[in-house]
């Protein structure tokens, strides 16, 4: 069976152990099955992950690599595509798609949003965008 494109449609149909498994490729880049194991809340087995790591490789999430004995796996999907498909979930499914009312909550968070680096970093976004036609 030939791999699938694991493009930003694909996101949001994995499921929550292959999601989490992700989360900590994306955080570490590449990791061994053991490192993945060791980073998961309630971890099922060596081979369970290991298992998982091979479906997410298959559906084409994650490549591999050989060090020695072992596997070193990577995320196969880009970081940016993997956070602009998650953030589009987030803003539909919270925020009734408006990208406006997710930043307005954000700055209304108490962790201190409203810094002037914060702002000085939402304007330049918002003039990059309108210069770009979006």
């Amino acid at each position: 069976m030939p791999k699938r494109d694991a493009g930003p449609l694909a996101w949001d149909r994995l499921g929550a152990r292959e999601r989490e498994i992700m989360e900590s490729l994306f955080a570490r880049q590449q990791a061994t099955v053991a490192e993945v194991l060791s980073s998961l809340k309630a971890p099922p087995s060596y081979s369970a992950v290991r298992g998982m790591l091979a479906l997410l490789e298959h559906k084409g999430y994650v490549k591999h690599r050989r060090d020695g004995l072992r596997y070193v796996y990577s995320p196969n999907i880009s970081t940016a595509v993997a956070q602009g498909t998650a953030l589009k979930k987030l803003v539909d499914t919270f925020f009734g798609g408006s990208p406006a009312r997710a930043v307005a909550t954000l700055l209304d968070l108490p962790d201190n949003s409203r810094d002037e680096l914060t702002i000085k970093e939402l304007r330049k976004a918002v003039v990059s965008a309108r210069r770009q036609g979006r």
